[in-house]
C-alpha cells in the first residue's frame, strides 16, 4: 500500500510538472508576461526636468523635461530655430548622472575638472600635467570603434617646433602651421598639407567701463587709426583678407550692412583729439601667447599694434603676455582696463554663434551691454529665414560699426598638417578632428596642438585647446560631419521642433553606455544641461563658473540671484 502510494504520488508530481511547462510555453501568455516585464520597466523611470518659473528672467529656454527613458523635450520661451547648430557643439555634451552629481562640488572639483566620464569612443587615461593627455580606446563604445588603442594630446606653443615634431615623427598630426611653413609641407613627399575652413575672426577689444574707452569717439578713433590691410599682410598666411565685418562673409548675414571704417590716420587723429585726447594716453594691450589661425603670431602682432597706435594716434600702449587661462578669464569677465588680442574660430555655422556670443545682453566684456545690438540680435535670432532675417542683421552689424566693442582685424587662413601615413586625416570646418575616425596605422596616435587644456570639463570652457580633448570623451545630443560643418545625430537620432521652433523634441539613442558602465538615457541629458542653465542648480560648479556658451546662446541662465 506505502508502495502503491508513492507511485501515485510521484506520478502526480510528473503531471504538474508537464502542466507547468506548457502553460509557460503557450505563446499568448509569454507576450503578456513580456508586456508586464516592460511596463514595470518603464514604471521603474522617473524622469527629471529643469524650468525657469516663467520667461521673465530673458533667456530662452522655459524648461528641459525627460519625456520618458529615451525623450527628452525642450521647451523654449521664444522661438530657435539655430537649436540643433547649438545642440551639437562640446560645451553641450552629455556627462554621466552619478558621475555629475558626485562630482559638481567643491570637494570633488579636481575630479570634475580634469577626469571627464562621457560616452565618446575615448576614455581618459591620464593627464600628465604640463606634457601630455592620453586616451584608451572604449571597448564599449555604441559606434564605429578606433582602429588603434591609444591617443595622446600633446602641445607646443611654437609653430616650428610642432613642424619638426611632425617632422620627426614624434608626433603624427599638428595645429596651425606657421604661415612661413605652408611652402614646407607642401613640398614635402611625407607631409599632408590639409587647408582648415574654419571661418574666424581677430579683434582687437576695449572694455567701455574704463576710461576713456568709455567714449565712443576713442573707440571709433581707434578703430580709424589701425592699418589693418598692413597687419594682414605682414603677418598672415595667403588667403587671409582684412574683414568688412565682425562675422565672416561666409556665414549667412555675416557681412550685410555697412562695411567697416577704412583707414585714415589723420581722421582718427582729429576724433581722438575731439574727444580730449589730442595728445593720446597711455594704456596696456594684453594678449595671450597662443597660436591660433586668427593670430598666428601673437607677440609679434601685439608689438605691431603698440607701434602703429603710437605713430598714428599718440596712444603709448605697454604690452603684456598672460597665462593662458588667466587671460581667458579675466578678459571675458570684462576685468582688463586697457586693450586687448582676442579672436574666435567658428563653433557651429549660423550666424548667431559669432554675434549672439560676443554682444548678448548677459555678455560683461566689453563692459556694458549695447541694447541697439543685442535687443535686435534677439529678434534676429527667433527668425528661421536667413532672407527674413536679414535686415535685422543690417541692422545690428551696423550698430556694432556706430558703437565699436571692438575692432575686427583679420579673417586669417590657416592649415593643419599630417604624416601621409595617416588615413582620413582631417580637420573639420567645425570642431576639432574626430580622432576615432582616423587610423595611424599603429597602436598609438599622437595629435600636437597649441596649449595644455585649460579644464576637461567643458560645459564651463571656451578655449580650444580645452574643447579639443574633450570631443574625443564626450558626447552631445547631435554633432557636426566632417567635411561639411552640416548637423548629424549623435546621441540623438534626432531633434524634430514644432511649427514656430519653441519646442524642440530629441529622440535619443539607445543601447549606450558611459565610461563608468552606466547606462546613457534622458535623464541623464537633464542633469548636464541643468548643472549648465540653471544657476540655481546643485551643479553648476566648473571652471570659472561663468557657463558662458550656456548663458550667451541661451540669453542666459535661469534662476540667477539679483
Amino acid at each position: 500500500m506505502k508502495h502503491k502510494r508513492s507511485v501515485f504520488f510521484v506520478f502526480l508530481a510528473v503531471l504538474l510538472v508537464f502542466t507547468f511547462a506548457f502553460t509557460a510555453c503557450k505563446p499568448k501568455e509569454a507576450v503578456v508576461e513580456e508586456e508586464a516585464v516592460e511596463e514595470v520597466e518603464e514604471a521603474e523611470f522617473v524622469g527629471k526636468m529643469v524650468e525657469a518659473p516663467d520667461c521673465d528672467y530673458g533667456g530662452k529656454i522655459k524648461s528641459i523635461v525627460a519625456v520618458d527613458a529615451y525623450t527628452v523635450e525642450f521647451t523654449m520661451c521664444k522661438p530657435d530655430p539655430a537649436f540643433p547648430t547649438k545642440a551639437a557643439f562640446t560645451p553641450f555634451g552629455i556627462y554621466a548622472e552619478e558621475w555629475l552629481m558626485a562630482n559638481a562640488n567643491e570637494a570633488n572639483q579636481e575630479t570634475l575638472l580634469s577626469a571627464p566620464v562621457g560616452t565618446g569612443p575615448f576614455v581618459l587615461d591620464n593627464w600628465a600635467r604640463g606634457e601630455s593627455v592620453t586616451f584608451k580606446a572604449y571597448d564599449g563604445y555604441w559606434g564605429d570603434k578606433p582602429a588603434y588603442d591609444t591617443l595622446v594630446f600633446r602641445w607646443a606653443t611654437e609653430g616650428a617646433q610642432r613642424l619638426l615634431e611632425l617632422q620627426s615623427g614624434t608626433v603624427d598630426q599638428i595645429t596651425n602651421l606657421s604661415p612661413d611653413d605652408y611652402a614646407t609641407v607642401q613640398d614635402d613627399d611625407s607631409l599632408t598639407f590639409l587647408p582648415v575652413a574654419n571661418p574666424n575672426v581677430l579683434y582687437l577689444a576695449m572694455t567701455n567701463t574704463f576710461a576713456p574707452f568709455d567714449d565712443v569717439k576713442v573707440r571709433q578713433a581707434i578703430a580709424m587709426g589701425v592699418d589693418r590691410q598692413r597687419i594682414v599682410e605682414n603677418f598672415y598666411a595667403e588667403g587671409s583678407v582684412v574683414p568688412s565685418h565682425f562675422t565672416p562673409c561666409s556665414l549667412p548675414n555675416g557681412c550685410v550692412g555697412e562695411p567697416w571704417y577704412e583707414f585714415d590716420a589723420a581722421a582718427a587723429k582729429a576724433l581722438l583729439a575731439d574727444a580730449g585726447y589730442p595728445d593720446g594716453f597711455e594704456t596696456t594691450i594684453y594678449y595671450r601667447d597662443v597660436f591660433r589661425g586668427y593670430l598666428p603670431e601673437p607677440g609679434l602682432v601685439a608689438v605691431e599694434f603698440q607701434t602703429q597706435l603710437r605713430d598714428n594716434l599718440g596712444i603709448e600702449a605697454e604690452v603684456i603676455v598672460m597665462e593662458s587661462g588667466q587671460f581667458i578669464d579675466e578678459s571675458t569677465q570684462g576685468n582688463l582696463d586697457g586693450l586687448y588680442l582676442l579672436g574666435w574660430g567658428a563653433d557651429y555655422p549660423h550666424v548667431t554663434n559669432f554675434l549672439d556670443f560676443h554682444f548678448a545682453a548677459s555678455n560683461p566684456q566689453y563692459g556694458d551691454p549695447h541694447p541697439e545690438i543685442y535687443e535686435v540680435l534677439e529678434q534676429a535670432s527667433q527668425i528661421g529665414d536667413p532672407a527674413e532675417a536679414e535686415a535685422l542683421y543690417i541692422e545690428a552689424n551696423n550698430a556694432i560699426k556706430e558703437l565699436v566693442p571692438c575692432v575686427p582685424i583679420a579673417n586669417g587662413a590657416s592649415a593643419s598638417a599630417a604624416l601621409n601615413t595617416l588615413e582620413n586625416a582631417h580637420f573639420r570646418p567645425f570642431g576639432a578632428p574626430l580622432m576615432a575616425k582616423v587610423d595611424p596605422g599603429k597602436d598609438t596616435f599622437v595629435y600636437m596642438q597649441n596649449a595644455e587644456p585649460i579644464s576637461l570639463y567643458c560645459a564651463d570652457e571656451t578655449d580650444g585647446e580645452s574643447l579639443a580633448p574633450c570631443q574625443q570623451v564626450v558626447e552631445t545630443l547631435l554633432a557636426y560631419a566632417i567635411d561639411s560643418g552640416n548637423v548629424v545625430p549623435e546621441l540623438a537620432t534626432g531633434c524634430t521642433a514644432n511649427a514656430d521652433s519653441t519646442v524642440w523634441t530629441c529622440a535619443l539613442r539607445e543601447g549606450v553606455t558611459f565610461h563608468d558602465g552606466s547606462t546613457f538615457d534622458a535623464n541623464d541629458v537633464i542633469v548636464s544641461w541643468a548643472a549648465g542653465i540653471d544657476a540655481a542648480n546643485e551643479n553648476h560648479i566648473g571652471n570659472t563658473g561663468a557657463f558662458e556658451y550656456y548663458s550667451y546662446l541661451f540669453d542666459g541662465l535661469m534662476n540667477v540671484e539679483e
